[in-house]
């Protein structure tokens, strides 16, 4: 087999589960903008992750060390990323008629995985740790980047609900702002965690 599936599934479901930019994101942006006008944000957060496992699947991480300045200018570009998202979390303010705004886009939630090093990080421990050496590339890359979608659209839809379900016992009071701050704080450090594994 090219790859192991239970080792694996364990792994992307906790990895995907716990707290990291996108679920601190996800969370924010359900709090503000409700699950049901979230849906085209939270797809675009897990497909965008497919645009990292592929290259690395067919071979980035050969690439990579051979021009080690490609990830350091990733991790830079990142960490930039995620603490400007961050920023728009500690400013967002939760309202209770969630009809009157516009929500974050399909466009807007592709790119925070690529760009995340968290996201990074398990892709390229998923191929290091639960595929086979001599497994066939496309088959590989194919069942890791399945696994990953099909852990993402579980898991990033509760994130997202939960910051709903948060929203309507805080929304204007003074424990709303401390929330935002928290959540960009959380942001903050996640990525940082991320960038120096």
């Amino acid at each position: 087999m090219n790859i192991e599936l239970l080792g694996f599934f364990l792994f992307a479901y906790s990895q995907v589960g716990t707290p990291g930019p996108a679920n601190l994101t996800l969370l924010a942006v359900g709090a503000k903008y409700g699950l049901k006008k979230s849906i085209p944000f939270v797809l675009g957060v897990a497909l965008g992750k497919q645009i990292i496992i592929w290259p690395i699947g067919f071979g980035l991480m050969t690439i990579a060390s051979s021009i080690p300045f490609l990830f350091l200018m990733l991790k830079w570009l990142s960490i930039c990323y995620i603490i400007w998202l961050a920023y728009k979390i500690a400013n967002l303010r939760l309202i209770s008629n969630k009809q009157d705004t516009k929500s974050p886009n399909f466009i807007t939630g592709f790119f925070i995985h690529p760009l995340n090093p968290k996201a990074w990080a398990m892709v390229i421990t998923s191929f290091s740790s639960f595929a086979s050496s001599d497994g066939e590339v496309l088959i590989t890359t194919a069942m890791i980047a399945t696994g990953f979608l099909i852990c993402q659209l579980t898991l990033h839809p509760l994130w997202c609900f939960g910051g709903e379900k948060l929203a309507t016992k805080i929304s204007g009071k003074t424990q709303e702002r401390y929330l935002m701050l928290s959540l960009a704080g959380l942001t903050v450090l996640s990525v940082f965690f991320g960038a120096i594994k």
